[in-house]
């Protein structure tokens, strides 16, 4: 049974709302710190905020909540949330979301968009350094004691310079302007796909709509995919796509593992149709060690860290706030998310 619409309610007040804090993820330091509802009780000290480590006993603080706070919750603790008018992703991607009954329940959803994208942009254009000057290579010859100068130079690509090379971004949210920002600053030409065709043209010297993908592809030597994890973007890259790009071309993802077909990226490097990849998120996280993406040559992977940083709930913390602010005084909430889209 579907909660009550949230529009036939009135926006709460402080001293009349109940704000559930949970996100049952394994990894550390997406959970929540205690510091988080502590800021948010000092700022509203008449709201009641029930902070949960994990998912035990969510199911029966949620028959009276107002406001969700977390990564997920799950369509059976969803069927408890009979006033349930807000919820809050503490992540950008909410595919983890987009079930039947909550997309049909009219609740509003905010994310988490913005909060990851210094890290995330800065550990991009680490992926792009490594891969153009070859940095796995050289690590690997270390593990070999082993002097590779005439071995690493040898290897198709060269070493290659950033300053006018061609970056693409697929995707111009958040994580894809400030990537743009960046890839300015080292001479990068920064390009963009995106669904509409439009975008930040201040931060990109081009924009291709989507139906101009397999020509943006084959005219880039680095690949960013930055966009959002929905059914249209489901292996967005497939053996098609990766046909279509230059031969010395590189991958990066740092979005959803989803957006990648891997088998067909481990036959596009085994069979040196691309000249590498590097991969942040995997379609099976944590990607496990019997995965033939460990093995897979010219292949460069960090275990899903690009939005690491000891500033996140900081700007978590923010966010929040802000938020909470603005739906106690009636204003447009930040992040809104159209559930339609699924971003």
């Amino acid at each position: 049974m579907s909660p009550t619409n949230p529009e036939k309610l009135s926006r709460t007040t402080p001293e009349n709302s109940k704000l559930v804090i949970c996100v049952g993820v394994p990894f550390n330091l997406w959970q929540p710190p205690q510091e988080f509802s502590l800021a948010v009780k000092r700022r509203f000290p008449r709201m009641r905020v029930v902070h949960l480590l994990d998912y035990n006993g969510l199911e029966a603080e949620l028959p009276d909540a107002n406001i969700f706070v977390g990564y997920s919750i799950r369509p059976k603790q969803f069927a408890f949330a009979k006033r349930l008018a807000w919820i809050h992703s503490t992540a950008a991607g909410i595919a983890q979301l987009l079930y039947p009954e909550l997309r049909e329940s009219g609740i509003i959803v905010t994310n988490a968009s913005g909060v990851h994208s210094i890290p995330i942009a800065e550990h991009v254009i680490g992926l792009v350094l490594s891969l153009a000057r070859r940095f796995p290579d050289a690590f690997r010859y270390q593990r070999e004691s082993k002097w590779a100068q005439q071995e690493i130079w040898d290897a198709t690509p060269h070493l290659q310079e950033l300053r006018g090379a061609v970056l693409l971004l697929i995707g111009l949210g958040a994580v894809g302007r400030e990537v743009a920002r960046l890839a300015r600053a080292v001479g990068l030409k920064t390009r963009a796909v995106t669904l509409s065709g439009r975008g930040d043209e201040m931060l990109v010297e081009k924009i291709y709509p989507v139906a101009d993908f397999d020509a943006a592809l084959s005219e880039s030597d680095f690949v960013v995919i930055a966009a959002p994890e929905t059914p249209e973007t489901h292996h967005l890259m497939d053996a098609g796509r990766f046909a279509a790009m230059k031969p010395s071309g590189y991958l990066i993802n740092v979005a959803r593992g989803s957006l990648v077909d891997e088998p067909a990226l481990i036959e596009a490097l085994e069979q040196q149709r691309i000249a590498g990849a590097a991969l942040d998120v995997a379609e099976i996280e944590p990607l496990p060690p019997e995965s033939p993406l460990w093995k897979c040559p010219n292949l460069f992977i960090t275990p899903h860290l690009a939005g690491a940083s000891g500033h996140l709930w900081e700007r978590q913390t923010d966010l929040l706030i802000d938020n909470l602010e603005r739906w106690f005084e009636g204003r447009e909430l930040r992040n809104l998310v159209d559930l339609k889209r699924g971003y």
